[in-house]
């Protein structure tokens, strides 16, 4: 983060370097002979298998947002859907055709038309359905469907754990979108409950399949950056009030362009014209859609004419929620607090489910949580124990600095954990200090209304630096330079760092050959690992971020959350890491077994 387009071209030529050291000589071997895929890189790098023969059965629970770009991760090879669910028409129509808001939008989610086409060949939503059950009003349905046999969650937050436990009870494998539940109590319910049905249950923190990240701890472990000693995460973004990618717009009832017109027509007469077409924002943009198709049409611009049907086609999906009932699945209409008196309705409440604390946890649990999680393995490594090391301690603040009240989660967080570095414990000992001297501090802060910076981590070591940025590009530094580049040298001690000027470091050709033009930020390989850990049932093939890893993660956002909201520093205590214990943050002990659903 922060460096000059030429500290990162000479950062990525380190890298490419550097990754030459790591286990199986995996990047610059296999990849730069052209030896294998994106569709196999996963299976070769983690050593699970390139495919399977009776590929898992799944039913997709949730297909906003996050559950399209899960489904535009399948891998056609593992797995099969053969049954969506969602209580969103417009959800389930992105399911199938993909998002056409914007190029980047269509590319993450492509739909289930596009992922499976080589597979299938489907020509439109209904042929698919054909294949595909759609159960659009209670996800139980898909649960009770016996030709289901895993299920992956993206609902809002504050269902994963009833939907888990739901699903855990009906005889389905799991794998749940992050955070893993609103409470460490009902992280442990799950965990227990799937102990107990003897079923998977993963979680999305897809860092853990990031083949970049784990040739990054792969550094750590080797020594190349010397001790941590300091970790710098962020998450920046530049939304701002009017433009907030947390709060979409609202579904309205349908009208003709003619009648939308006359409302504008109304309204300025009444002194409201911006009141209204901020209302009725969708339809604004759907007629604007239209009108921009029919003029490349005139210019016999087909192609261009082509994209702005399509994405037309989707606002007027997304105008079909307008008649859900959302109080019937459990949404709940409030009043915000802060003056204003605005109401939420049920429907808002699902929609922009993010902004409310009922039904989300706010920045530390949307972003915040994948890099702490990052920050852990990385210290883990150091550790070399084989398991995640807990934090100490939290201290942190957070407001809503540029938003109004119109939400209730804040927008600028900022935090700073306390980790144990190796030799603050006595040997063999998780409680018993031996140096409190020996502390790795990691900070991070998520913001809105200024992007810069965007989102990594910065790794700091005694001897080097490493830069993980957007999930993408890895940079390895010799000490605190990042004008020189670095290659790695076999000595007497093991690998180590050797500097060289900036300009003379590896050839560029290296670094293209070397490096695939679109990394894998780990979703496919996370949903591939998932599906071949319950294809090949053993004690030995568990999802990397399994009840223990992902309840671990759950507990640092949760957490700082607390100690953000009641400004205080809090200490981890190591029973609320311990499943089979009923210690919680919150001080809510998790429910029996015989309650659970």
């Amino acid at each position: 983060m922060h460096l000059s387009p030429e500290e990162k071209a000479v950062g990525k030529e380190n890298f490419l370097t550097t990754v030459g050291t790591t286990r199986r000589n995996f990047l610059k071997g296999t990849l730069a002979t052209g030896a294998t895929t994106g569709a196999s890189l996963g299976a070769m790098y983690y050593g699970y298998g390139a495919k399977i023969e009776n590929r898992l059965r799944i039913g997709i629970i949730g297909t906003g947002d996050e559950g399209n770009v899960l489904i535009g991760a399948l891998n056609p090879e593992y797995v099969d859907v053969v049954a969506i669910a969602d209580i969103r028409p417009y959800n389930i129509y992105r399911a199938f055709h993909g998002d056409y808001s914007s190029p980047a939008a269509k590319a993450v989610r492509p739909g289930l038309l596009k992922v499976y086409e080589k597979v299938h060949g489907w020509k439109s939503q209904n042929e698919a359905q054909q294949h595909i059950t759609v159960y659009s009003d209670e996800y139980e349905k898909l649960l009770a469907d016996p030709n289901v046999e895993g299920v992956i969650i993206a609902l809002p937050l504050w269902l994963h754990k009833e939907a888990a436990i739901k699903a855990m009870r009906a005889g389905k494998h799991v794998l749940t979108e992050k955070l893993m539940a609103s409470t460490v109590g009902q992280c442990k319910e799950m965990a227990r409950v799937a102990a107990q049905e003897n079923k998977l249950l993963a979680t999305g923190h897809q860092r853990h399949y990031s083949i970049l990240y784990a040739n990054a701890v792969d550094q750590i472990e080797r020594g190349l950056i010397g001790d941590i000693h300091h970790i710098r995460a962020q998450w920046h973004r530049g939304n701002l009030p009017g433009k907030d990618s947390w709060q979409p717009p609202l579904p309205t009832k349908m009208m003709t362009e003619d009648d939308y017109k006359n409302g504008i027509r109304q309204a300025r007469a009444d002194g409201r014209e911006a009141e209204y077409k901020k209302e009725h924002g969708l339809l604004g943009k759907l007629y604007s859609l239209q009108s921009k198709a029919k003029a490349a049409r005139l210019r016999r611009k087909e192609t261009e004419a082509v994209q702005f049907d399509n994405y037309a086609k989707q606002v007027a999906e997304q105008l079909t929620d307008f008649p859900i009932d959302a109080a019937k699945y459990g949404y709940m209409e409030k009043t915000l607090e802060g003056g204003t008196g605005r109401k939420v309705s049920p429907l808002e409440e699902l929609i922009r489910w993010r902004l409310w604390e009922r039904t989300g946890a706010g920045l530390m649990a949307e972003l915040g949580s994948h890099q702490l999680d990052a920050a852990s393995i990385f210290i883990s490594a150091q550790h070399g124990q084989g398991k995640k090391v807990r934090p100490l301690s939290v201290v942190g603040s957070g407001s809503r600095s540029i938003f109004p009240a119109d939400r209730e989660v804040d927008d600028h967080v900022y935090t700073m954990f306390e980790f144990p570095a190796p030799g603050y414990f006595r040997d063999g000992s998780e409680t018993e200090v031996a140096d409190p001297n020996k502390k790795i501090v990691v900070t991070y802060s998520s913001i809105n209304g200024n992007g810069f910076g965007g989102y990594g981590e910065v790794v700091m070591g005694t001897k080097g630096t490493l830069i993980l940025e957007r999930e993408k590009e890895v940079m390895l530094f010799k000490g605190s330079n990042t004008s020189t580049s670095v290659q790695v040298t076999e000595g007497k001690d093991g690998p180590q760092l050797d500097t060289t000027e900036s300009g003379y470091g590896p050839p560029a050709a290296l670094a293209q050959a070397a490096l695939p033009a679109d990394v894998s930020r780990g979703y496919q390989e996370q949903i591939e690992h998932w599906a071949w850990c319950i294809r090949n049932p053993s004690p030995e093939n568990q999802p990397k971020c399994k009840p223990e890893v992902a309840m671990a993660d759950a507990i640092i956002a949760l957490t700082s959350n607390l100690a953000m909201k009641e400004n205080r520093r809090i200490e981890f205590k190591p029973e609320w890491f311990d499943i089979q214990s009923d210690e919680t943050p919150e001080g809510i002990p998790p429910q029996p077994l015989d309650e659970l659903a």
